[in-house]
């Protein structure tokens, strides 16, 4: 039961948000996406092996995690002078824009030639017409969703160190207060070899 917020299906939304931030060459996205699983893998690992360390890390990267999809809600709303046109998220390699901005529910996709304008024969210009719901609010779902499940994960990863400090503590208390351990192992033959030598 302590896996469970690790191998959740939930935990699976950062590979369906990988898979699109791939298709939108979101750079940014992907790298941050990819420490992620790397650190829900350990998380998973830990629990599984009983190992609060990793359990920790992955509390602490759930705080990262959170920061960073706040940073994400206000990039696409566009709070505090950012814009989401900007090439951030592509560290300024392409201009590439969520892959949402074309595809999303609804959208229409339109290309018109541009060949009037010398260079450019090859380009067409891409028009977005009719979409249901504007990109930018699907990826503040996405990560509002990442959100939500981060801070349940942290909730329990905190839980399952108490338990896990907890049984160690109690596993100390059993054998770990015996003042001469060594001796007590070592007195049962030594009476063995006075018997023996009695008889």
């Amino acid at each position: 039961s302590c896996n469970f917020p690790f191998s959740s299906p939930f935990q699976l939304a950062a590979l369906e948000r990988q898979v699109f931030d791939f298709l939108g060459y979101q750079w940014a996205p992907i790298l941050a996406n990819f420490l992620h699983i790397i650190i829900v893998i350990l998380g998973l690992f830990g629990t599984i092996q009983y190992r609060p360390r990793y359990i920790v890390v992955y509390a602490i990267w759930t705080a990262v995690w959170v920061t960073w999809n706040i940073f994400i809600i206000c990039f696409y709303l566009e709070v505090g002078g950012l814009s989401k046109d900007s090439e951030l998220l592509t560290f300024n390699i392409s201009r590439h824009q969520s892959w949402w901005s074309e595809n999303g529910p609804g959208c229409v996709r339109k290309e018109a030639s541009m060949s009037g304008i010398a260079g450019l024969d090859s380009h067409s210009y891409i028009s977005v017409i009719g979409c249901a719901l504007e990109y930018r609010y699907i990826e503040v779902m996405h990560s509002s969703f990442q959100i939500l499940i981060a801070l349940v994960g942290f909730v329990y990863a905190c839980y399952v160190v108490s338990v896990f400090t907890e049984e160690e503590d109690s596993f100390d208390f059993i054998g770990g207060f015996d003042p001469f351990p060594l001796y007590h192992v070592n007195e049962k033959p030594t009476n063995l070899l006075f018997k023996q030598t009695y008889l």
